[in-house]
């Protein structure tokens, strides 16, 4: 019997980068079915609470670091961030070129069958390291294409969708909190949420007591 969780995730995460691969893995390695449910950042829904206390961003800066490495998970703080922030003050810019489009084409591509594998791409040309600029020349177009999906076609969908994507982006919000969290990435089976990069194994304990078996 297949098993269905729910992937809580944001662009802006470095956490939820470094989960998703695995969590992609793993759908794909056993008879599981995972749902990507994308929301916005705290930046972009609360900035007020974001990094209230100066030490918040810095222990970020370097755990995700850290987490990368002890994974082996290319990583570097994006160039440019998924949300224009100027990270010294905290303030969060009022225009937003990218991390609107990044969650409603996330929303679509998991309509589309392929939440998952956009994510994961997406996000490797975002927090890899591996290219600057990366909203820039064919970086995004490449990565959507490993996905299965066509840039061109997304953003068409999207700029038509916007309205319709962002509430059913809402939705996911709302459901992240009736699950009993707030954070991402959040892995939800069966109601239970497991949060964080670091609770992978333990969310494929409790899926193999469910029944989780390999293709």
């Amino acid at each position: 019997m297949t098993l269905n969780a729910d992937l809580f995730f944001s662009f802006r995460s470095p956490y939820s980068y470094l989960a998703v691969g695995r969590y992609r893995a793993m759908a794909e390695q056993h008879d599981l079915e995972i749902a990507l449910r994308p929301v916005y950042p705290i930046a972009i829904r609360d900035p007020d609470i974001l990094f209230t206390n100066a030490l918040q961003g810095r222990y970020i800066f370097i755990d995700a670091a850290r987490s990368a490495q002890m994974q082996g998970i290319p990583y570097r703080w994006p160039r440019p961030d998924p949300v224009v922030q100027d990270l010294m003050t905290r303030e969060v810019s009022a225009e937003q070129p990218h991390i609107y489009r990044l969650t409603r084409m996330g929303q679509l591509a998991q309509q589309l069958g392929k939440g998952l594998a956009f994510a994961d791409e997406v996000s490797k040309i975002i927090w890899s390291g591996e290219v600057d600029d990366w909203h820039e020349g064919d970086h995004l177009a490449n990565a959507v294409a490993r996905a299965g999906l066509d840039l061109a076609e997304l953003d068409t969908a999207v700029e038509a969708e916007a309205d319709a994507l962002d509430a059913q982006i809402a939705d996911n919000q709302a459901a992240l909190t009736a699950a009993g969290h707030w954070g991402v990435p959040t892995l939800v089976f069966e109601g239970e949420p497991f949060f964080g990069q670091d609770r992978i194994e333990m969310a494929k304990w409790r899926m193999e007591q469910k029944g989780l078996v390999a293709r």
